[in-house]
């Protein structure tokens, strides 16, 4: 019998991703879920699919428990951000229905306490995994990777540029916008201090794609990663866009919200991601993420060693899409039969998740 998965937000930025790879399943039924029949009617008259995909009309804010009865899902994929402000309820009715669930949340806290829904999700037999994403769960991976050549990682610094052509939705913009200018904690030297986001203005050159602007950013690494890797000195992730106008515009609106004349940025989501779009003739369809890790080798010398992916022809979203759909494969096929509550870490090595970008347009290397 096929599996039912549902997607809540199926249609959009990264569930449109997710739908497009499910749907070729010849054991999946997928039902594509949200606010908009229309959209989901839209994306499945564009799908490749193998079983007809169903359409649930969804709110998460709306008795998503007597809706989950409804549909039976085997698993639940949420995609419906920005999580920084949401609940636990939709996990929580993934529980009470007995349907594992996941999803690509980037909320620093939503990740890091998703092990207080462990026991009621080994009570009811299911799995319940928080940020499927690139972060934590690549970015963990390549650190698992690498560390068999360290005694021990001092500093991790990494991050990931956009491209200007890449596919955006508002929820992602509203959950960048969320924390523009506001203090966040980091690890750095040994000491949590207060950056902001969107400022410690840096520029790295990217094999690939030459000199990209870059700034702080605020991620579920932040919390998870001092407490997984106790040897971590200093650890600093970054964000940035193609255009060095665009990038620098928000950096600039950054500091009103530091110096307290607006009160917060994500207000103008809506208006900022639709002038983001008159410039995407000026950009291209190219991304990057890097990683560099510092510490002591196995021979005692200090070495830095970096990873960097560049993805190409607006493939990009695959990256952070890639967790929930090889999870979803190995929930389906009994490779993974975890039950409890957990971050996206220590279920997808890094050799499965660069072999499943293989065949899209993204490459890598290490130096």
């Amino acid at each position: 019998m096929n599996k039912r998965v549902l997607i809540i937000g199926g249609y959009g930025n990264f569930g449109s991703f997710i739908s497009r790879s499910l749907a070729k399943e010849k054991n999946i039924q997928l039902i594509i879920s949200g606010r908009s029949k229309v959209k989901a009617d839209l994306l499945i008259a564009d799908l490749d699919y193998i079983n007809t995909p169903e359409i649930f009309v969804l709110d998460i804010i709306k008795d998503i428990l007597g809706n989950l009865k409804k549909i039976n899902p085997d698993i639940v994929i949420h995609t419906s951000g920005p999580f920084q402000a949401q609940s636990y309820e939709v996990a929580e009715a993934c529980i009470a229905v007995g349907a594992n669930y996941m999803d690509l949340a980037d909320g620093r806290d939503f990740v890091d306490n998703i092990i207080s829904l462990d026991q009621a999700a080994v009570n009811n037999n299911v799995l319940i995994i928080s940020g499927a994403s690139s972060v934590p769960c690549l970015t963990a991976a390549l650190i698992d990777y690498y560390s068999e050549q360290f005694q021990s990682i001092d500093t991790i610094d990494y991050g990931i540029t956009t491209a200007q052509k890449t596919a955006r939705g508002l929820a992602t913009t509203a959950a960048i916008l969320g924390y523009t200018g506001k203090p966040f904690k980091t690890l750095v030297d040994s000491h949590n201090v207060d950056v902001y986001g969107w400022q410690g203005l840096k520029i790295r050159q990217y094999k690939k794609l030459g000199y990209r602007l870059l700034g702080n950013c605020d991620v579920p690494d932040l919390a998870l990663f001092p407490k997984r890797y106790p040897t971590i000195k200093s650890i600093r992730f970054y964000a940035g866009l193609e255009l060095p106008f665009i990038h620098v515009t928000l950096w600039g609106l950054s500091w009103l919200v530091r110096w307290k004349f607006i009160k917060n940025l994500e207000k103008f989501a809506p208006l900022l991601l639709r002038i983001s779009f008159w410039f995407d003739r000026l950009g291209s369809s190219k991304s990057a993420f890097h990683m560099q890790l510092s510490g002591t080798a196995n021979d005692g010398d200090q070495r830095e060693l970096t990873f960097e992916l560049t993805a190409e022809s607006g493939d990009g979203p695959y990256i952070p899409c890639m967790p929930a759909i090889l999870l979803t494969k190995k929930i389906i096929s009994g490779e993974c039969d975890k039950t409890g509550a957990f971050p996206c870490v220590d279920f997808i090595s890094r050799d499965e998740y660069l072999s499943a970008l293989a065949e899209l347009d993204i490459s890598w290397q290490e130096y």
